[in-house]
């Protein structure tokens, strides 16, 4: 189980006793979370294989009838979520490949973990990729194909089409990190300059089945958005990208074989991504077997076990990182006041996923600057703390999860001459916590179901 390394570190933090319990409450919640998320115990969970049958939620699926099994996939836990695989269904699996982050730590017997660069793709991915579109391609009508995916999948099966290079998507890739474009913006994009993504996959694969397996990193877990739909329907199109690109001022800063491709899509000289009543998702099962309300769940309730009053207030969070912050401290503030919308002692989930617009020079991530922005608004309480970390373990280009903050971090920031208004102007949240010591540190987890905050009141 991945835990967070500095813990101890930061609940002694805590200047008060009521705060040094806030923190070690909100921290455990946050532990439970990733423990919920843990990839091999979902896979385990989710997945039984008797009699040659293979079951996973409503579905069934009889591995006798099967010529051969295939695997292949991409994304932060698919290391994992092979070697879970592997457990259950053996040896079984004629053979696979999947895409996993350099340095991924787990092993498998079978399946081949090809590492690959994360959050901007590189050359290593595009050669994983290519070998997992040929096991797909070879795939007969009497073939199964497992499919793994997770957050992280897009970056780390790359693709490129119609002679686009790696380089000029690493440079879009950059562009749309760094704009604020929402998730779901971004992968329309990368399915219209992909020759994998937005339903490729099911359509190279064809006539075998698929079974795809999914720990979704996306709000609300829209299939043709997670890891950009290789398995899925693509219900955007050439137009759509165009449109993503100018309305993040994008367009004329847009590599040129990005802007053939995409201008060329429009007018209709290359295919559009594969669409729904196409022939090829006929024998395609996609599932989710874990998400970011499973994990806010299970923080939930481990609050109620600590006799605390819990809520989830939402697993779809969303919006801009500094903005969260702002209305996460004022439902603490709420709390204290009048004990709306529960009453204290209160713990508070939020799931999601929040964005950033970098407009500064700084270093930091969407949980860090959310984590600041509401730090200026609860200054002065006691026994109030909020938390919030990336469940993959990497908030933004940092090596911390994320950050805890309370109603003495702005009088500690004081003592220590730094202005969180300039650190969050300059988009510098990891210094500013840096310097105070509350980073949140898990280092990689292997699972991605998005972020999870927790607001405590005591």
């Amino acid at each position: 189980m991945t835990t967070i390394k500095n813990k101890e570190q930061l609940i002694s933090n805590g200047e008060t006793r009521s705060d040094r319990k806030a923190r070690a409450l909100a921290l455990e919640s946050l532990e439970v979370a990733l423990k919920a998320a843990d990839p091999i115990q979902i896979i385990k969970s989710k997945l039984s294989l008797k009699n040659s049958t293979l079951r996973v939620n409503s579905y069934s699926f009889n591995l006798v009838k099967f010529k051969n099994i295939y695997v292949v996939g991409g994304g932060k836990a698919t290391g994992a979520m092979a070697y879970a695989l592997e457990q259950v269904v053996g040896k079984r699996i004629t053979k696979g490949l999947v895409n996993v982050p350099h340095g991924t730590k787990s092993k498998t017997a079978t399946i081949e973990l090809h590492e690959a660069s994360h959050p901007v793709p590189d050359e290593s991915g595009v050669e994983g990729t290519r070998r997992m579109l040929e096991i797909a391609e070879q795939a007969e009508k009497d073939d199964l194909v497992i499919c793994l995916i997770s957050g992280g999948g897009s970056s780390l099966m790359p693709l490129p089409r119609n002679g686009i290079s790696i380089n000029d998507k690493k440079e879009i890739t950059n562009a749309l990190l760094k704009c604020g474009a929402t998730i779901n913006e971004f992968n329309t994009v990368r399915k219209h300059t992909s020759d994998f993504k937005g339903g490729w996959l099911a359509k190279k694969a064809y006539p075998a089945t698929i079974l795809n397996l999914i720990l979704s990193d996306v709000v609300g877990d829209p299939v043709d958005s997670i890891a950009s739909g290789p398995t899925v329907p693509d219900s955007t199109t050439f137009g759509d990208a165009v449109k993503v690109l100018e309305k993040y001022k994008l367009w004329d800063k847009t590599p040129a074989s990005i802007q053939k491709v995409l201008c060329d899509g429009e007018k209709g000289l290359i295919p559009e991504t594969p669409k729904a009543g196409d022939e090829a998702f006929k024998k395609v099962y996609n599932v989710i077997v874990g998400n970011n309300r499973l994990a806010s769940l299970a923080s939930c309730k481990h609050g109620k076990v600590k006799g605390l009053n819990t809520l989830l207030l939402t697993a779809t969070l969303e919006g801009e990182a500094r903005h969260v912050g702002t209305v996460l401290a004022t439902i603490a503030r709420e709390i204290v006041t009048s004990g709306n919308p529960v009453r204290k002692p209160a713990c508070i989930v939020a799931g999601g996923e929040m964005t950033v617009t970098v407009t500064g020079k700084g270093k930091g991530g969407r949980n860090q600057e959310m984590a600041l922005a509401a730090a200026m608004k609860i200054g002065g309480t006691d026994g109030v703390v909020i938390a919030s970390l990336s469940t993959d373990g990497v908030d933004g280009p940092t090596d911390a999860a994320g950050a805890v903050m309370d109603g003495k971090t702005l009088a500690k920031a004081s003592q220590l001459r730094l202005a969180p208004q300039r650190f969050l102007a300059d988009n510098d949240s990891y210094n500013f916590f840096s310097k105070l010591g509350d980073l949140v540190l898990t280092g990689p987890t292997g699972t991605n179901v998005n972020d999870v905050s927790v607001i405590i009141v005591l």
